[in-house]
């Protein structure tokens, strides 16, 4: 990683910066972009990674990722994209370093499958908006208590599955079972209901 020079700049929006970024290649966008995001980024790697140094090197990686794949990615929303990227670039690492620790293990045993992206886009969209807030909230009380309880602590509070397990008292398998069928579940309940307020709206 290097140093980027100072710029009087009041942007801050993300879509924005990417924006700029794409025009005019100019590296302080991304680094800007990067710096909002950047202490999320390195809390996902310490939790996954488990070593302060791994974790610092990988947000270097993934910063230098960004440069690269910023200017040719079409990205509708840079906060969820970021945590895919973050968590995949974890996952392979871990594959890599193959470690023992028994963490790892049931990481392994639970967690190997890379993340839905589209899904969790849409999870992480839908609450930046007041409307979609809401469809979020009336959608998350339909589903199953189970479900519901291990949504709300895997996407809302960042818990891992062995913590989800710990707090609930649902082993491994119920946990992983409860987040997927959850996600699924969710995504089908929102959008019966945008499409249902878009059919009310037309008439």
């Amino acid at each position: 990683m290097f140093f980027l020079k100072k710029k009087n700049t009041p942007v801050t929006d993300d879509a924005e910066l990417l924006l700029l970024y794409r025009n005019t290649k100019d590296l302080f966008y991304v680094g800007e972009l990067f710096k909002k995001h950047s202490k999320t980024v390195l809390g996902t790697c310490l939790f996954y990674l488990e070593d302060k140094e791994e974790a610092k090197d990988a947000v270097m990686q993934i910063f230098d990722k960004l440069i690269v794949e910023l200017k040719v990615q079409e990205i509708d929303y840079f906060k969820a994209w970021l945590g895919f990227v973050t968590r995949n670039y974890c996952i392979s690492f871990i594959r890599k370093r193959k470690s023992t620790q028994s963490r790892m293990a049931a990481y392994y045993e639970f967690e190997k499958q890379e993340s839905d992206y589209d899904t969790e886009v849409k999870i992480a969209k839908v609450s930046d908006d007041e409307l979609a807030e809401q469809l979020l909230q009336v959608s998350m009380e339909e589903l199953k208590e189970q479900q519901r309880n291990c949504i709300v602590l895997f996407y809302l509070q960042n818990k891992s599955y062995q913590q989800i397990s710990d707090t609930t008292g649902f082993s491994l398998n119920e946990v992983k079972s409860y987040i997927q069928n959850g996600k699924r579940n969710l995504k089908l309940l929102i959008e019966e209901k945008q499409t249902a307020l878009k059919k009310s709206t037309k008439q």
